[in-house]
């Protein structure tokens, strides 16, 4: 391991301020209103082309999964495809490579340095092909939420799909959980099972697990953020 300061982050463009709209001309008097609640924010964590996020960014904005914003990407991989996406979503994104630090602990310190200015209220991490460490599980503990392709506790850890396809399993699925020191082993927020077509390839089964993917993600975290407060 080289001896040299670790590289500062790559740093992506931010959004543009959007204009406040324009105060109602009309004489009469409005009833007082209550004061809104800011959305809750979300950071995602990818590694690759980031259909997951595009998905949730997506979310945010089409009502699916109201009262939150997605304030920031993190990727450790420079050249992937999800922070093009994030460019033209107009989501400021920033990346660092785990090669310029020492160990995981200095990684994650300075992750969770980069990520201080936009303050997330969780992480979602979606792709991202990090095991995370103490460092970061500590400073957002029980905040930090993750989607599997398979119907936990079966088929862990990264070729999911392709296990339960070679298992030739007639029902697999998806999974979203909170992220604890082990391999997909948090608790579990929402499952959906996927009948398998004994006839599809690989390719299409793993069409068809994204496809869940996409209506699963929003949904758990949805009940994860605008879950009801519970009354005294």
């Amino acid at each position: 391991m080289s001896s040299s300061t670790a590289k500062s982050p790559t740093s992506f463009p931010t959004p543009p301020n959007y204009p406040m709209p324009p105060l109602s001309s009309s004489p009469t008097a409005s009833p007082a209103k209550a004061p809104q609640t800011s959305p809750t924010r979300l950071a995602i964590f990818a590694s690759g082309s980031g259909t997951n996020f595009v998905n949730l960014v997506k979310a945010t904005r089409d009502g699916r999964l109201p009262g939150c914003e997605v304030v920031v990407l993190f990727s450790d991989q420079p050249t992937a495809l999800c922070l093009e996406r994030a460019a033209e979503l107009d989501i400021p994104a920033f990346t660092l490579e785990r090669t310029d630090y020492p160990n995981r602990r200095a990684f994650e310190t300075a992750i969770i340095s980069q990520l201080s200015p936009y303050a997330p209220d969780f992480i979602a991490l979606a792709g991202y092909m990090r095991i995370l460490g103490c460092t970061l599980l500590e400073s957002y503990p029980e905040r930090i939420v993750n989607i599997h392709p398979a119907l936990l506790p079966a088929f862990p850890g990264a070729h999911a799909i392709e296990d339960a396809f070679l298992a030739r399993v007639p029902e697999t699925g998806v999974t979203v959980h909170f992220v604890d020191a082990g391999i997909d082993s948090g608790p579990i927020i929402l499952q959906q099972s996927l009948t398998v077509d004994p006839d599809w390839t690989l390719e299409e089964l793993t069409t068809n697990v994204h496809a869940v993917e996409y209506q699963l993600y929003p949904a758990a975290l949805n009940k994860v953020i605008n879950r009801p407060q519970q009354s005294d």
